[in-house]
């Protein structure tokens, strides 16, 4: 991995946030800003609500960094499906990757998409062992040449499936600087959008410390803030989207946020006001995340005096071994004002939107809200009582682990990586799950679910 860092490092360090900012910051999108440049620049609205199943035509799992495609432009490659032989299909694409003298760009985007597919449905640590450091030479000349843009987001994407199956310490460091070379220089739009994924996806898995997860927290909150400006994308709504969704998966990392809560949920409130649903959706749940993440388990040590009225949250049903917490900081001066915002939007009627859209946001924004106001309550939170067990149902957003085991989604951060997952593993989310130990320990928890939970696909358990 030596040899890794020493080609991936050569072409010099990356240049400093200030340094590299183009102009002021604007004011964010809000209704007096100016509108998307094109209508294309608008992204999808990203919700819980929707099916997997209705969205299933329109996915790419060699491309995408979402649940719905980043870009149809980039949809669907008519590679035959994996068979039982794919282990030796992988030999031969990598020994392709490592070997481009004689390549194409179609032949290597060919290659590139089926490594990306056979990754994606299969836990290939054992075939790729050992070949690591030259697989991300190979990804990084391809990334860093954007010959094509199909080329350039399918190495992005093969490069996260390897980190993903084969995490390495150096990674990080090897690969960050031409993934914020693309982000800022690129002109493809969907380059720096995927460019942004796979830089959190490697600071996730790829060996970055606390620091560099911070430093990249800030860099992506530059992006939001100015809109796009930043990195030469004004107004185009999936850089920043994709920065909000990576800025939160890389928040669930860390433990106390008490220094970078008030100045990001400034942004993420005034990015609330954003014309695009997806941008407002993801600006939501990330402030859900620093509400809950402001609290902390109540210690013997903790005086009751030390505290304000209030600041105290007790389990509502009394359970054996639940702490009460107790709220570390505040997160945003005018939570007032915040309420009154998540109520409009979780309340939200208008022609500008689809139904889709508008179900969307009303959707996602009733728990955002619900969590502001009570900070224990994660996603789909209710507060019925259930007849079998005399208890709040609670959060009841599950995940489907095959027939019986499904996944409790119970916390912000816990939806926050499963997203982050879900983004990169697309379809091979649950054979990742099964058998990839990264994958698990990220979501490590399983349990049965109760009647009326709601799947992550949207569909109810009954």
């Amino acid at each position: 991995m030596h040899d890794l860092r020493r080609q991936a490092l050569e072409s010099g360090k990356t240049v400093s946030r200030k340094a590299r900012s183009k102009q002021p910051s604007p004011a964010s999108s809000r209704p007096n800003s100016a509108p998307p440049s094109r209508a294309a620049s608008r992204s999808r609205a990203v919700s819980r609500a929707g099916s997997d199943e209705d969205e299933a035509g329109n996915l790419s799992d060699e491309t995408s960094f979402s649940t719905n495609s980043i870009d149809e432009l980039l949809n669907g490659d008519a590679s035959d499906p994996i068979t039982d032989a794919w282990r030796a299909d992988l030999a031969d694409r990598i020994q392709e990757l490592l070997d481009r003298k004689r390549s194409s760009v179609q032949g290597r985007e060919r290659c590139l998409a089926t490594y990306v597919r056979i990754l994606t449905a299969q836990y290939a640590e054992e075939d790729i062992r050992g070949k690591e450091a030259e697989l991300v030479v190979s990804f990084l000349k391809s990334i860093k040449a954007e010959s094509s843009e199909r080329e350039t987001i399918l190495a992005m994407k093969a490069l996260t499936m390897t980190v993903v199956t084969s995490p390495s310490d150096l990674i990080y460091e090897a690969v960050c600087g031409p993934l914020k070379r693309i982000i800022s220089d690129s002109t493809s739009v969907p380059s720096k959008a995927a460019a942004v994924h796979c830089l959190g996806t490697c600071t996730f898995f790829g060996g970055a410390s606390d620091d560099e997860i911070l430093d990249n927290m800030a860099y992506l909150l530059e992006i939001v803030a100015s809109d796009g400006s930043f990195i030469d994308a004004q107004d185009e709504a999936h850089p920043v989207v994709a920065a909000l969704e990576e800025w939160g998966s890389l928040s669930t990392l860390i433990d106390d946020l008490a220094n970078e809560s008030e100045e990001a949920a400034e942004y993420f409130v005034e990015q609330l006001s954003s014309s695009d649903p997806g941008v407002q959706i993801a600006a939501g749940e990330n402030i859900a995340l620093l509400y809950e993440k402001s609290y902390r388990a109540l210690t013997e040590d903790d005086g009751a005096t030390e505290f304000g009225e209030g600041d105290i949250i007790s389990d509502p049903d009394d359970i054996l071994g639940v702490p009460k917490l107790v709220k570390s900081y505040d997160v945003y001066r005018r939570t007032d004002v915040l309420k009154d915002t998540l109520s409009d939007l979780a309340s939200l009627n208008t022609r500008r939107l689809s139904k889709k859209e508008q179900k969307a946001i009303r959707t996602n924004f009733a728990d955002i809200l619900d969590s502001v106001e009570f900070p224990t309550h994660g996603p789909r939170y209710q507060n019925a009582i259930s007849q079998e067990t005399g208890k709040r149902y609670g959060s009841r957003m599950t995940v489907r682990i095959h027939k019986e085991g499904v996944m409790k989604i119970d916390k912000w951060w816990k939806l926050h990586r499963l997203q982050a997952l879900r983004r990169v593993l697309q379809s091979g989310f649950v054979k990742h799950y099964e058998a990839n130990p990264i994958v698990f320990e990220s979501l490590p928890y399983v349990s049965t679910s109760g009647p009326g939970d709601v799947v992550a696909n949207g569909s109810t358990e009954s």
